[in-house]
């Protein structure tokens, strides 16, 4: 069968984008190097036809050489070169030295990330840091940009790339372009409903920090995040 003839959902590349690339088979996954199949098979054929050279299975790929692949019926130069370029990025990652995330152990440390950069904002800026378990900065993600001095925030933008990214906490900054850090009554709202909402979905509200003219006001500092998760 042609990948074109399969429902889209369960075509390799949009099964990609939908559900990631480890909902994919090995087969699948091959697929999507090879690109096309030929006019007897699919491209998962051709990539079965790959695996099945070997009894080791996908081993034998780590040692296949262009012209070894070359010797399958339909697999051509380029397809080969995909490949096996596939398979040297994917060795290289396995050794290269991992990054150090930062961490962030106070709300000192967020508010020197952000107070330089958003003190001159003119517009309301809402950004979440996503944690890891080990309270390292997985990622920094802009939520939303408000008029001048109102930002809606959804919990659904909010929470989006912290489910994504599997986040164990997140802490919250924004600016008041007026200068002043503490926080307002719609603040606190959205906030609480905030906290809320990671509640439900497992993901612990840290801090809601407030970046001014040169200083900033911490949430959790004034006691309000633990009113909020009593």
């Amino acid at each position: 069968m042609k990948i074109k003839a399969l429902p889209r959902s369960e075509r390799p590349v949009e099964k990609t984008i939908t559900k990631g690339a480890s909902a994919l088979s090995n087969s699948e996954l091959l697929a999507i190097l090879l690109g096309s199949g030929t006019r007897e098979k699919s491209a998962i054929g051709l990539a079965e036809d790959i695996i099945s050279k070997d009894k080791s299975g996908i081993s034998h790929l780590a040692e296949s050489s262009v012209q070894e692949l070359m010797s399958i019926n339909g697999v051509g130069q380029s397809k080969a070169a995909r490949v096996v370029a596939a398979v040297e990025l994917g060795k290289r990652i396995s050794t290269a030295p991992r990054v150090k995330r930062m961490g962030v152990e106070s709300s000192d440390d967020i508010a020197r990330l952000f107070i330089e950069d958003m003190r001159y904002e003119k517009r309301e800026i809402f950004k979440a840091l996503l944690l890891n378990p080990r309270g390292e900065i997985i990622s920094i993600e802009t939520v939303s940009v408000g008029e001048l001095t109102s930002t809606l925030v959804h919990p659904r933008e909010v929470f989006s790339q912290a489910v994504k990214r599997s986040a164990a906490g997140i802490v919250f900054v924004h600016n008041h372009p007026s200068g002043n850090p503490e926080p307002s009554e719609e603040d606190i709202k959205t906030t609480e409903r905030l906290v809320a909402c990671g509640k439900l979905l497992g993901i612990v509200v840290i801090d809601h920090i407030i970046i001014g003219d040169g200083q900033y006001c911490s949430m959790q500092s004034l006691g309000l995040m633990d009113v909020m998760t009593d």
